[in-house]
């Protein structure tokens, strides 16, 4: 006969036993021994079979932690996007394009917590020691407290890190790391996610702060499976043009911050300096008013950011005219100049259409729609809008302008680079800004007629 391999249990003390008997052998209760029931079903290979764990402890929503001590790098802006500060325990993923200036930001994030009192480890995968001793001298962080080391062993990481015990490891870059228990290349998707597992394992076991560096596709995503971002607590975006002096620095995930929020740096020959007012400086080139030039009050995060919106509308000599967006959602281009023609009787058909937000930005948010009609307007009627007004607003596809959350903090913004007047849709909250003169839209053909005679 096949022996059984059903479990009993003893429902006083516990104990396991291979076969049911009247009596417990370990307590001596009697009529305790029960069958247990399996934890799964199916085939031994493919399912946790009658095997069990331990019970875990239970707490209920009323159990209150301290909030976890934050350490401040000293550069503001990563703070700021951080949440507050560097969280124990916690593992970060720093992705961007090749030479945006990770590494650069990293290296001195890392002298700066060094200096701080943080033991601080940087590992480098990609670069040989010399090449981030010279990166250092350049930056003239030579003197942080900053231990080193190159290796793409993940064994011998991990083995360093529980030897030397840092309260910060930089990993640089997660792309780079091998495990030998894993039988694919170095940067497959197996590595990755082994390497990203295991680091994020160590972070929480050992209170080690871990910031991880990944590459980026070309479709602007990080490299590898998308289970790393869910893996680690902080996903950031490091964005700009490589020809650009500007740098942003965008948390997308943040178990211990805002995500959506910015900081913004630029890129000098002293390495990344912080930039404390960015509307200043993306405002700075602009010069006189010109037709497709429009200033957009945003929010990026918690802090409100002005940005220039730059239009061109020029005949087409293809068949099929061209639609280039640069900073912004192409489809909600798309979307904007079918309401314009579908509402406001005025088209686009045979007409090229370029739009840029200056400065290297990216926005994601819906209330650019007004900014970005009158753009396309003030470039296709070769109307320039006033200097000194700011819009901001969202469309909706029948045409109506709806109301967008906090108008206060744009109209401040605004009123304190030396706006005077700002058109918005009508609704919401209508704060009274000293010195700022609001103007409501109820509609898109309401705004072409009042702002260009049309409509």
């Amino acid at each position: 006969m096949a022996k059984s391999k059903n479990q009993f249990s003893c429902s006083a003390c516990g104990n396991i036993t291979n076969k049911w008997s009247g009596r417990c052998d370990a307590c001596g209760e009697w009529n305790s021994i029960v069958e247990d029931t399996p934890l799964s079903a199916g085939p031994k290979a493919a399912s946790l079979g009658a095997t069990k764990g331990r019970s875990i402890p239970l707490t209920d929503l009323r159990t209150e932690e301290i909030p976890p001590p934050r350490t401040l790098s000293g550069l503001a802006e990563l703070d700021r996007v951080l949440g507050g500060g560097l969280v124990p325990s916690s593992a970060i993923l720093v992705g961007g394009d090749p030479g945006i200036g990770k590494s650069t930001l990293l290296l001195q994030a890392a002298a700066n917590f060094a200096n701080k009192g943080l033991k601080t480890l940087y590992v480098s995968g990609e670069e040989a020691s010399a090449q981030v001793r010279m990166r250092a001298q350049r930056l003239d962080l030579t003197s942080a407290p900053v231990q080193l080391a190159t290796e793409t062993n993940l064994r011998d990481i991990l083995t360093t890190l529980e030897t030397e015990k840092p309260q910060l490891a930089i990993i640089d870059s997660i792309q780079t790391m091998w495990s030998d228990n894993v039988g694919s290349a170095p940067g497959s998707v197996s590595q990755v996610r082994a390497a990203a597992h295991e680091l994020t394992s160590f972070a929480k076991r050992k209170n080690t702060a871990v910031i991880l560096v990944g590459h980026v596709t070309k479709d602007g995503q990080i490299a590898g499976p998308r289970v790393v971002e869910h893996m680690v607590d902080t996903v950031l975006y490091f964005e700009g043009e490589r020809g650009h002096q500007f740098r942003i620095l965008r948390a997308v995930k943040n178990r211990f911050g805002p995500a959506d929020e910015i900081g913004v740096f630029e890129m000098t020959g002293k390495g990344l300096a912080e930039v404390i007012n960015p509307s200043a400086l993306f405002l700075s080139d602009r010069g006189e008013p010109t037709p497709g030039s429009v200033v957009f009050a945003g929010i990026e995060g918690t802090r409100p950011v002005l940005t220039e919106l730059q239009a061109l509308v020029a005949p087409s000599p293809h068949s099929q005219p061209r639609r280039t967006v640069v900073g912004w959602d192409s489809g909600r281009l798309a979307m904007i100049l079918a309401v314009l023609e579908a509402r406001c009787g005025i088209p686009f058909t045979g007409l090229d259409v370029y739009l840029n937000v200056a400065g290297g930005m990216k926005i994601n948010e819906p209330a650019a729609d007004l900014a970005v009609a009158a753009a396309l307007l003030s470039a296709r009627e070769d109307a320039a809008l006033p200097a000194d007004t700011v819009v901001f607003g969202e469309i909706s596809l029948s045409g109506a302008l709806r109301a967008v959350g906090q108008t206060e903090n744009r109209l401040k913004e605004a009123q304190k680079l030396g706006f005077t007047t700002a058109i918005a849709p009508k609704g919401g909250k209508s704060p009274s800004v000293g010195g700022m003169a609001l103007k409501h839209m109820g509609d898109l053909a309401t705004f072409v007629g009042e702002v260009f005679g049309a409509g």
